[in-house]
């Protein structure tokens, strides 16, 4: 198994962060504008891309608020299905340190190398929403 690992520091609180990764609103602001979420364990969050051809369903499993989300994906990418993606947060100077993980991958081959570099933009666009700066959905339609 492989993990996707990635560390940034972000100009905003802690709250402001897990707002951002734990509400529609602020899923639509640096990730895709077809994401649909529901604050509560055990719900599914939906994130389409491409016009719906490619659909992620994610269950909620954690939700500790300004500090960690844990998210497993049920489908509908089979490389993607059964990974776990972690938001793990804490107060950093003044703002908030964001350690992310997509852990899980059987495998480093096929889409593990792009989903990499993308999931790198993605930080770099969550930090910019938070900050309150010009950000740009990876995903508009």
């Amino acid at each position: 198994m492989s993990d996707i690992l990635h560390r940034i520091a972000i100009k905003a609180t802690p709250e402001k962060v897990y707002d951002a990764i734990t509400t529609s609103e602020g899923l639509r602001s640096w990730w895709t504008v077809d994401a649909t979420h529901e604050r509560k364990v055990g719900s599914v969050a939906e994130f389409g891309f491409h016009k719906r051809a490619v659909v992620f369903r994610m269950r909620i499993n954690e939700l500790k608020p300004g500090e960690r989300v844990t998210w497993e994906c049920e489908g509908d990418d089979p490389e993607w299905k059964g990974t776990r993606i972690t938001f793990d947060l804490q107060p950093h100077e003044g703002g908030t340190l964001l350690d992310f993980s997509h852990s899980g991958w059987r495998s480093v081959e096929n889409g593990y190398p792009s989903c990499n570099t993308v999931w790198g933009f993605l930080m770099h666009s969550l930090m910019r929403y938070c900050e309150g700066r010009p950000t740009e959905v990876y995903f508009p339609e």
